[in-house]
């Protein structure tokens, strides 16, 4: 099992959100959020990731992440019924590990709907599946300023959100036309997915 790689970026896909990473003269296809595939950096960057090592009869799948807490919380959302490598990191490319235990704590229904192909019947299931998965502290003071000094808290969204478009390779040009039809205000990770998804239809 793969837990983790370390090597030189070679290539990245933002539209399917995948890293090409070469480790000792093997490149390795990475599956990671699009936040996480822009803290990589540039391609020719020397990187490091854990890893999540998907092993099926007839396939096998290296999910990435930037932080351990990442992986750790992507695991216990495997362990959730119904949800799949790619619901899971769906909910980590809207909410961080740090805002998940935060709305796991409070019940927060609608923050888990802002995840594409999560509805509110879903939501309730893993809000109460999550509570026995995530470490979800009695104390949630350091959630909390875990969240408030997360990126996507701080700063303007939308000069974020181009800052990751044009780490991903996209011009100024392109940058400005999908940014005009996205709100003001929102979480970076799903307004940089929704902002690669038209970018897909251009």
């Amino acid at each position: 099992m793969i837990g983790s790689l370390r090597g030189k970026l070679i290539h990245r896909e933002p539209r399917i959100g995948e890293a090409l990473i070469e480790v000792g003269g093997v490149g390795y296809r990475v599956t990671l959020t699009p936040t996480g595939l822009v803290s990589l950096g540039d391609v020719g960057s020397d990187v490091f990731v854990y890893v999540h090592h998907a092993i099926r009869e007839a396939d096998q799948h290296l999910y990435g992440f930037v932080a351990i807490d990442e992986r750790v919380a992507f695991e216990s959302l495997l362990g959730a019924h119904g949800v799949g490598p790619a619901l899971a990191l769906a909910v980590l490319g809207v909410h961080s590990p740090a805002q998940l235990r935060l709305v796991v704590a409070t019940d927060d229904v609608d923050a888990l709907c802002l995840v594409p192909g999560v509805g509110k019947k879903t939501a309730a299931r893993l809000l109460i599946e999550l509570k026995n998965r995530l470490e979800i502290p009695d104390d949630l003071s350091g959630v909390v300023q875990a969240v408030a000094d997360s990126p996507s808290t701080k700063g303007s969204v939308k000069g974020d959100v181009s800052q990751a478009l044009a780490g991903l390779g996209y011009s100024s040009d392109e940058i400005r036309g999908v940014l005009a039809d996205l709100p003001d205000e929102g979480d970076v990770s799903s307004l940089v997915r929704e902002a690669l998804q038209r970018m897909a239809t251009l």
